[in-house]
């Protein structure tokens, strides 16, 4: 699984990152970015829920 997060939607609510810490994580704008190149099993969870939960729909899986 591998997911992306589009920069010109990102609102830096955060979400994604207290959800999964693992695969998100602030860039240096203060956005939302992507960590791994591809999502760790484990992980998937979490970074659906993160999907699900984007305010304005930034994360996608790719």
């Amino acid at each position: 699984m591998k997911v992306t997060v589009d920069q010109d939607l990102c609102i830096a609510c955060g979400t994604c990152i207290d959800l999964c810490p693992s695969v998100f994580d602030w860039n240096d704008e203060g956005l939302s970015q992507v960590i791994v190149d591809e999502v760790p099993e484990d992980a998937e969870d979490c970074a659906r829920e993160s999907i699900e939960s984007c305010p304005t729909d930034a994360i996608k899986e790719i």
